[in-house]
């Protein structure tokens, strides 16, 4: 099954919102069941990040057991909170002279990808691609997305949330890392030196799970207090510089090998040992998933454009206080994106806010008080004032 694209230009400067069908299926398959995990042990962020075994990689990366989430079970939907998806998105080229950012955002997967796919209720897939080296590879992953995320890995399909789906995700989420990096080799239309970071995000029923390989990071919101969902693959970072280092690798000044601000990153293939050795520059994800809440109000996801001026909780207050201003995320991406320029960030500008609440289940704005103004009267005044009251009470 082939998947076919309808792209709709946003802005001006290639930031695409992607909207996919398949082909010679015209039937959106319906899911009547509605996916519920419960909280009790999955309200706090799960991170793993373990190496395939049934790929040729060259990563070699810290292994880490993956947490078993253990404790799910299906609810009736009127005794749980369902997100209610809407997005936003906005791109702006900034100081530089090309833009190699890319974004894809999908609010309804199951209604994109047509009957042939079955997925939990609701379904939503967003991914940012900050190219570096030319904008070939970052187009490459957005324009071939579907095929490489969904079809040539076999991506798990079902109705329900369990740990059997969860770890087959994963792994589905890892070896398309891998094959996009691989197939950034093999197409000739793509440079040598062209790379990209990804990070993708994915929500089936209440579960988010992001996958990122590179300096985009995706920030939640949960009551007002930022939530970092991704780790920025710096090779200062003790872990990614202790890997590269280990692998032959070295950082000088910040940069991998003198060269790259990034340790992890699709492409870039002048820079890896050819495929099978072990790089220091890999394109293996790691992963953060977390369970939905009532208390999770939205997500931002964000090229290093943005982090490099400001943190995480200045951006998500910064959002906050759009959406109970105006509800309007497309209006929030774009002050996020202009609140960097205004701090004057160097880099190419992407970022997508994704909603988790519907407009009637906004918190309200807090009441005005009103303003007493307060002024003082010369003795003049007041005498003045007082004949005009006497007068007035004796007519």
């Amino acid at each position: 099954m082939v998947a076919e694209a309808e792209v709709v230009c946003q802005q001006s400067v290639l930031a695409l919102d992607v909207q996919y069908f398949a082909k010679g299926s015209s039937a959106v398959h319906e899911i009547d069941d509605v996916v519920s995990i419960s909280p009790r042990r999955l309200s706090q962020v799960l991170v793993s990040d373990s190496v395939p075994s049934d790929l040729p990689s060259s990563q070699a990366v810290d292994v880490k057991s993956a947490e078993i989430i253990s404790d799910v079970s299906l609810e009736p939907a009127t005794l749980q909170f369902v997100p209610c998806i809407r997005s936003g998105s906005f791109a702006d080229i900034g100081p530089r002279r090309y833009m190699e950012d890319e974004h894809i955002r999908i609010d309804d997967l199951s209604t994109h990808m047509g009957s042939l796919f079955k997925f939990p209720k609701p379904s939503a897939f967003y991914g940012v691609f900050d190219g570096h080296g030319g904008p070939e590879a970052a187009a490459y992953i957005r324009k071939n997305a579907m095929r490489l995320f969904f079809e040539d890995v076999n991506f798990p399909q079902t109705h329900e949330v369990d740990n059997i789906f969860l770890g087959e995700v994963e792994d589905s989420l890892r070896k398309a890392f891998l094959l996009a990096d691989l197939a950034l080799a093999d197409d000739c239309s793509v440079s040598s030196c062209s790379g990209t970071t990804a990070l993708t995000a994915f929500i089936f029923g209440r579960l988010l799970m992001v996958a990122n390989a590179g300096d985009c990071r995706a920030v939640l919101c949960r009551k007002g207090e930022a939530i970092d969902m991704s780790q920025d693959h710096r090779p200062v970072y003790p872990a990614e510089q202790r890997r590269v280092e280990q692998l032959g690798g070295y950082v000088d000044d910040g940069y991998l090998n003198g060269v790259l601000s990034v340790s992890r990153a699709l492409g870039d293939w002048d820079m890896k040992n050819p495929r099978g050795a072990p790089s220091p520059l890999i394109a293996e994800p790691e992963f953060r998933q977390v369970v939905l809440t009532e208390d999770d109000e939205f997500l931002i996801i964000g090229c290093d454009g943005i982090w490099d001026v400001m943190s995480s909780q200045h951006a998500v207050s910064l959002v906050r206080r759009g959406l109970r201003r105006h509800d309007d995320p497309d209006q929030c991406a774009r002050d996020l994106v202009m609140e960097a320029l205004r701090r004057n960030t160097f880099d190419n500008l992407t970022v997508i806010i994704v909603c988790f609440s519907s407009l009637d289940h906004r918190e309200p704005s807090p009441p005005r008080q009103r303003r007493q103004r307060c002024c003082s009267l010369s003795a003049e005044a007041l005498c003045s004032l007082r004949n005009l009251l006497d007068s007035s009470a004796n007519r």
